[in-house]
């Protein structure tokens, strides 16, 4: 076989491995499903639920990821008060301005406010994170196929790699991600917060928490989207039946 010969047999064998080889780097398991208050025609937000997922959020993971499309006052669609959102929001800080003398200057959050995003910009977040860029939240759960499961299954699981598997430095392994490595740790362990509501915070359940938190800011508007599914689906039926009604007896007449 001359040199010509042999560069496109090695050509074609690469054209050929490529995608064997990004199938093995893509693949991920399947989802765990969980039944999730919110699935189906009548799903609903648990809201006690989504306000610990609030603090699980807050305590966790608003050190790394944003939440930058959700108002403070939009967590009163959750059930907290007026005065616990005032309080809340003042926790935090806000550049506003500029003032008189044209600078800029930091505030306590208002109501109105969004939440604050916990790096100054990308390039921030990535220097602290290990050249990783940590996402947005605010719309996850609808951004990934099979948003809930999804989620819920990579924050439960983490787990030591296999034996054969060479990690990459810096990444983490877990079979629900494609490829299997991940730039972030374990997020959630044991205690990792203590509920008010005394609920004990194991891994699995801050999972869910977090998870229904996080399918509300996806999808505020559910509720009221599926409940308004309904009311005009019962307003079809009963129209189709009253056009049915008036058609029967108008054409009974006629031979």
């Amino acid at each position: 076989m001359n040199k010509k010969a042999r560069i496109l047999v090695a050509v074609a064998a690469s054209l050929v491995a490529i995608p064997a080889i990004a199938s093995t780097m893509s693949h991920a398991l399947k989802p765990k499903e969980i039944q999730w208050s919110f699935k189906g025609a009548l799903g609903r937000v648990d809201k006690q639920a989504a306000q610990r997922g609030f603090q699980v959020y807050k305590e966790v993971c608003s050190s790394c990821h944003s939440l930058k499309r959700v108002a403070f006052r939009n967590l009163a669609d959750l059930g907290f008060s007026e005065d616990e959102v005032k309080t809340l929001a003042a926790t935090y800080k806000v550049q506003d301005g500029p003032n008189d003398a044209g600078d800029m200057f930091d505030r306590p959050a208002r109501p109105s406010d969004r939440i604050p995003e916990p790096f100054a910009n990308e390039k921030a977040a990535r220097a602290a994170n290990g050249g990783a860029y940590p996402p947005d939240l605010s719309l996850m759960v609808k951004a990934r196929h099979e948003g809930a499961d999804y989620m819920y299954s990579l924050l439960t699981g983490f787990q030591q790699p296999p034996a054969d598997m060479k990690m990459n430095t810096g990444m983490h392994y877990n079979p629900y991600f494609a490829g299997g490595q991940i730039a972030m740790p374990a997020p959630l362990a044991e205690g990792a917060v203590t509920y008010q509501d005394g609920t004990v915070a194991s891994v699995d359940q801050m999972a869910q928490d977090v998870v229904n938190f996080l399918q509300w800011t996806a999808e505020p508007e559910m509720e009221h989207r599926k409940s308004l599914g309904l009311k005009v689906l019962l307003f079809m039926a009963l129209f189709t039946i009253m056009f049915y009604v008036a058609k029967v007896r108008v054409w009974s007449k006629v031979k």
